[in-house]
């Protein structure tokens, strides 16, 4: 390793640690900084070892000052009432977008209510600061947000928005996996289809990588040779294009580093320079050099831990050939590269998604080549997009390449036990990261001996201490993304369930076995109850599965029919399953642990006589402590009214909107007497009802709700301890002070 790299490595190393002052997730990403650079200098190079400390130092001194000014910065950004941002995505009132602070790098979460702006674009805000997000200090949520546009977005924005209309139009059908591998956009992708590759461990191939670069570049080449280029003006060429393509995009963190590395090779090449892989991978990572901030990029982190991995593994390739000749195998070094990279990289995905695939190595295997065929053919898509006819041509014969490495992913992920689900804790995660850096380390050594005893202890503890937690340290409302349907699970402290509602179900899908049945399975526990609000197919479809597996004591609803010939099916299963069958009545109460649960509606002679089973949906109140949460089904207007009129006491923290969104329930005067302070919108993506309305998202914001939609979102997670409310959404947490409390800025 040439000491350069070396020093950055432990510059990188100081970074991490000097953010974990605040960021205890980030002691675990000193694999590539710290234990890597150290494992290989205290037995090889041991008198560099004072540079390297003087360099992690003054990292760890930057490291801290930057913290500290950013922290200085949100705190007083906290106290404001208006702020200029940049914004991430498009604005609208109900929407839920990010935002970064103009005068300091802080970042914002607006629940907006009034205003529209595009996304890029410099705007004003005015709204107020209920609390930090999560453990991040430098993270505010601004409610009731009314946002004006100062500027149109920047000229990058405006290419990368321009390339995304053309990803659109060429590759219609695969248009969101498109611009996940193109533009860097993923927020199009089903979150069904995000889990999959989550689980599946290819969720890195859904971000502009070194990968995605690379094949870029190895494609141009080959086409400039094949057009009878020479070598130097093959490469020129490439690196022209790759660049023009990396700004288009808006220039990310890993794509910029991929295209750096690649220009290094180029110039040592054009001058004949012989170059070592972790000297080029410096000149990649060297970023944080410029930005410390950048080493708190997941991208970056990946893609440097990633060609790490890569590096490592081609060492040790050699070193076994050298006495295994099968090791010259191709394949062989391809399993090898692949193991190591999932494997190193698996501290990071870990903590940011909860999971470890096991299956990772054999579905990067697969579908490597898939990507490498597939990629330079979306890239000449975009680039060919102004001739209409060869574009559709184009997306037209990559159309089964992407259905392939979708169906690869979602294969995969099916597979028992392809992935655990873990909750892991900065202790575990720096024992997985100690286990992570000694096994590189020992791929490149000549003498492994010491690292490979290290991380054969660190494994052996992180088995001894699994990272996987049974039971909840909260009260936890899950709405599950079951698509255009329903399907709420309510965990308690006591390690009990009850469901309200289980999904749709339709031929080839059935919400209930692909989603409840697994996010309650794999979190244990009994089930209490079933809770159905109406027989429609959206709602008790995958019922009947659910009720199969998990086998509720208690099977409630308010015996209105309709003609859902799933509410029939779900009945014979509560039979089978020994449900015991109860028709509800308002005021009647279950205590589930620390949960209260009351009905509020239907009455059985409001329901004689109705037509709609939406107006005969099970309303119920859920009570923990001083949290209420009002759950309405598909309640619709007349409901709503029904409800007002008999007095109930409706006021409640959390409000499930009725009907998907939809503009026949949640009225001005339903949304005055609960007065929600978090609105949760069940709804499928680009359904074919317009789900959810408009005129409900503005409504709902100007009731000062913060709303959050699982077409967006995905699954949602509320905890409280019946005093405080958590959510945790798409990566994102944040609190919500008790009602009545005054928002408050950080200390």
């Amino acid at each position: 390793m040439p000491l350069v790299t070396a020093l950055l490595l432990a510059w990188v190393g100081g970074l991490l640690l000097g953010f974990a002052a605040l960021e205890g997730a980030f002691v675990a990403l000193v694999l590539g900084g710290v234990l890597v650079t150290a494992s290989w200098t205290l037995l090889e190079r041991r008198r560099v070892i004072p540079a390297l400390l003087v360099s992690g130092l003054a990292a760890w001194g930057v490291a801290t000052a930057t913290k500290r000014e950013d922290d200085d910065c949100a705190r007083q950004a906290a106290r404001d009432v208006g702020w200029t941002a940049r914004l991430d995505e498009f604005a609208e009132p109900g929407a839920m977008v990010h935002a970064s602070l103009e005068r300091c790098h802080a970042r914002l979460i607006l629940f907006v209510a009034s205003g529209s702006a595009q996304a890029g674009a410099r705007v004003r805000i005015i709204g107020s600061v209920r609390d930090r997000l999560g453990p991040r200090s430098d993270r505010l949520a601004i409610e009731n947000a009314a946002v004006r546009q100062l500027d149109p977005p920047s000229l990058l924005m405006r290419w990368r928005t321009r390339a995304t209309a053309s990803v659109n139009r060429v590759f219609w059908r695969d248009a969101p996996l498109a611009r996940a591998l193109l533009v860097a956009d993923m927020n199009g992708i089903d979150p069904d289809v995000r889990d999959a590759f989550a689980r599946s461990g290819l969720a890195h191939a859904l971000s502009i990588s070194g990968l995605h670069v690379g094949i870029l570049a190895l494609a141009l080449t080959l086409l400039g040779r094949m057009l009878g280029l020479t070598r130097a003006w093959a490469d020129v060429v490439t690196v022209a294009v790759l660049a023009t393509y990396v700004a288009m995009i808006g220039a990310p963190p890993p794509a910029v580093r991929s295209a750096a590395m690649l220009l290094a090779l180029l110039v040592a090449r054009w001058r004949g320079r012989p170059t070592s892989p972790w000297a080029t991978l410096a000149v990649g990572a060297a970023f944080p050099l410029y930005d410390p901030r950048l080493v708190l990029d997941l991208g970056w982190q990946l893609s440097v831990i990633g060609v790490s991995a890569l590096i490592a593994s081609e060492a040790l390739a050699r070193r076994l050939a050298q006495s295994h000749a099968r090791f010259h195998s191709p394949w062989l070094r391809g399993m090898l590269a692949s193991v190591i990279a999932s494997a190193a990289s698996s501290p990071l995905v870990a903590w940011h998604f909860g999971r470890f695939s096991l299956i990772g190595p054999v579905a990067n295997l697969v579908a490597g080549p898939v990507i490498g065929v597939a990629q330079p053919m979306l890239f000449m898509g975009l680039a060919l997009s102004a001739l209409k006819p060869v574009a559709q041509f184009v997306g037209d014969a990559v159309h089964p390449l992407l259905w392939l490495f979708t169906w690869i992913a979602e294969r995969c992920a099916a597979i028992p036990y392809a992935a655990l689900d873990v909750t892991p804790d900065a202790l575990g995660a720096l024992v997985a990261g100690i286990a992570v850096s000694a096994m590189l380390a020992a791929c490149v050594m000549r003498h492994p001996g010491v690292a490979l005893a290290t991380s054969a202890a660190a494994i052996t503890l992180l088995v001894w201490r699994p990272l996987i937690r049974a039971g909840a340290a909260q009260t936890e409302l899950v709405m599950l993304d079951v698509g255009q349907g329903d399907a709420l699970a309510l965990h308690t402290r006591g390690n009990h369930w009850v469901l309200f509602d289980a999904g749709g179900a339709s031929p080839g899908s059935d919400e209930g076995a692909r989603t409840v049945v697994p996010y309650v399975s794999r979190a244990g526990g009994d089930v209490e109850a079933l809770i159905l609000s109406h027989p429609h197919t959206d709602h008790v479809g995958g019922a009947p599965s659910a009720i199969a597996a998990l086998h509720p004591r208690r099977y409630l609803d308010a015996a209105f029919a309709g003609d859902a010939s799933a509410y029939r099916a779900s009945l014979v299963a509560a039979r089978a399953a020994h449900a015991a069958w109860h028709r509800v009545m308002p005021g009647e109460r279950m205590l589930v642990d620390e949960a209260m649960i009351e009905v509020l509606a239907p009455d059985s002679a409001w329901t004689a006589g109705l037509a709609d089973p939406n107006n005969a949906s099970v309303v119920v109140m859920v009570q923990v402590g001083r949290v209420r949460m009002l759950l309405t089904g598909d309640a619709e207007t007349p409901e709503e009214e029904w409800m007002l009129s008999h007095g109930g006491q409706l006021q409640a923290d959390i409000l499930k909107v009725a009907h998907h969104g939809s503009a026949t329930s949640s009225t001005p005067e339903f949304l005055d007497a609960v007065r929600p302070r978090l609105a949760l919108v069940s709804v499928g993506a680009g359904n074919r009802y317009g789900h959810p309305s408009a005129d409900v998202m503005s409504r709902l914001a100007r009731a000062g709700a913060q709303v959050v939609r699982t077409d967006r979102l995905g699954t949602v997670v509320v905890r409280t301890d019946g005093n405080s409310i958590e959510v945790n959404a798409h990566g994102d947490r944040w609190t919500l002070a008790p009602r009545g409390a005054a928002a408050r800025a950080p200390p």
